[in-house]
């Protein structure tokens, strides 16, 4: 049953990521088309202003969803009652706080960006924009959470899928018919208040949920500890954008979405596939079945590092050569950053590689022992940050994220070394070192290859070549360090497909 489910989110999952993927390189062209790099900076700089409240779930929603792992597997519709009567006691709450902050935002925003669009202008596409956030915290996170701990997380992913597709389709067609931007951001919020609704329905429906049960002790043990963890994922996410807004300008914010567009794209892809094994490490922990879960574990830590390498490897070698062809014919801002895109491309990566670790920290609860390197992290970025961006523009905020990653990731798998899986830093660093070696090898072979005319046709054949150049190497350092693991990939798949 745990693999039927691990296996069914992790397709649904990535028939959500795949299409979003997809979809979220079809708008932003559009919006440069018609609207210019200035408005789409805009729109990006304001959804990360808006972002910025998620600051104050103050990661209740990962508590949630670790508390809800033990009551789910016993059953016990009570205590998992009490569970989501609190946490949407808190999201109710924050959705409230939401709508007050837009109004501030409203009035502010127009006064300390670097824009010359106006202030109604302004002021009225963050109206529109704010629409789906506020549903999405009234009634929608709580019930994800549920779903996510409950290892069905395929039902949101379903939903996910459905709604994209209708945006994207929808928004062109506005966009074809020179609909303002503000009507076109306003049609989005409306469609994706469809998501949070699906999910109250289909959680009514199928769970025993008594909304108005009463609980004396606080049901989520562990409430405040993950406020750490999240404060240091919204400055990790978000930073980057609002050092540009306020200290650059809008044209560098369009810049950088576009190039974080790619790498989200690739970033989320990528971990789509992982989705559903910290519900399962939760699980493993909860009934303390350890050897299976150490046996778990460094499957998935070797699954994602090699991955990692090889998808984020190519990224590196690819982005540049696509963002010419995406942006061509645009020339209201200079598009072409080499340096900038390798720093962006390492800077994610090392999220990436640090997700093994961090599942790991989540699914056992230690949120309070750890809640250090993450303000540390979240501190480096931001200083890092601010002190280079007037510098070196869009790279001094590359390299503020890349030191913040690069220490959180280090930092958590040494904890994880000593506190959960008990074996020596060799491996980790044996592992580290594999992975820096293969990456250099693809990234020296990729930069030899070049694209001769901007055109997809032409980007998808240097793609492929770079991508079997690259499979060749990853194969290639992993039968030499890591045989075993390969010949057990290998079987796996093998079993899969007869």
């Amino acid at each position: 049953m745990r693999n039927k489910l691990l296996a069914k989110n992790t397709v649904a999952s990535l028939i959500a990521q795949i299409t979003t993927l997809i979809c979220g390189f079809i708008l932003p062209r559009l919006f440069l088309q018609h609207f210019g790099s200035e408005v789409n900076g805009l729109v990006n700089s304001i959804v990360q202003f808006l972002s910025v409240i998620s600051f104050l779930e103050l990661g209740v929603g990962a508590v949630v969803e670790s508390s809800l792992y033990k009551p789910l597997a016993e059953k016990d519709n009570q205590q998992i009652s009490k569970v989501m009567v609190s946490a949407n006691k808190f999201f109710q709450r924050l959705a409230q706080i939401l709508f007050i902050y837009v109004l501030i935002l409203m009035l502010v925003y127009p006064l300390i960006a670097n824009q010359n669009l106006g202030f109604l202008y302004t002021a009225t596409l963050i109206a529109a924009i704010s629409i789906s956030s506020f549903a999405q915290y009234y009634f929608g996170i709580a019930n994800a959470l549920l779903l996510n701990a409950d290892q069905r997380g395929y039902i949101q992913y379903n939903a996910q899928t459905v709604t994209v597709v209708l945006n994207t389709a929808v928004c062109a067609v506005m966009i074809s018919m020179n609909g303002t931007i503000q009507m076109v951001k306003l049609a989005t919020s409306l469609i994706y208040l469809a998501r949070p609704l699906a999910l109250h329905f289909y959680v009514k429906r199928h769970y025993q949920i008594d909304w108005k049960i009463k609980y004396t002790e606080e049901p989520i043990k562990q409430k405040w500890n993950g406020v750490a963890q999240h404060i240091a994922a919204v400055v990790l996410d978000g930073t980057d954008t609002i050092v540009l807004t306020v200290f650059s300008t809008l044209s560098n914010v369009s810049i950088y979405s576009v190039y974080f567009l790619v790498i989200k794209g690739v970033k989320t892809l990528f971990l789509s596939m992982t989705n559903g094994v910290q519900a399962l490490i939760g699980e493993l922990w909860a009934k303390q079945e350890l050897e299976k879960l150490k046996g778990f574990f460094a499957w998935v830590e070797w699954v994602i590092h090699t991955g990692t390498t090889y998808v984020f490897s190519c990224t590196a070698a690819l982005i540049v050569p696509f963002v010419q062809v995406y942006t061509f014919g645009i020339n209201d801002a200079n598009y072409i950053q080499p340096a900038f895109a390798v720093l962006l491309t390492l800077a994610n990566a090392m999220h990436c590689l640090r997700l093994p670790y961090n599942i790991m920290v989540l699914a056992a609860g230690h949120y309070r022992q750890t809640q250090k390197n993450y303000i540390v992290a979240a501190i480096l970025n931001i200083l890092v940050s601010i002190l280079t961006v007037k510098v070196w523009g869009l790279i001094g905020v590359a390299i503020g994220t890349l030191v913040a990653m690069t220490y959180q990731t280090m930092w958590l798998a040494v904890y994880d070394s000593r506190h959960f899986i008990f074996w020596s830093l060799k491996n980790v660093t044996k592992q580290f070192a594999i992975d820096t070696l293969s990456a250099a090898l693809i990234i020296v072979f990729g930069s030899r290859m070049s694209l001769k005319e901007p055109s997809y046709i032409n980007w998808i054949f240097m793609a492929v070549n770079v991508a079997v150049m690259a499979l060749v190497v990853v194969v290639g350092m992993n039968l030499m360090f890591y045989k075993n693991r390969v010949k057990q990939l290998a079987n796996r798949l093998w079993r899969k497909n007869t």
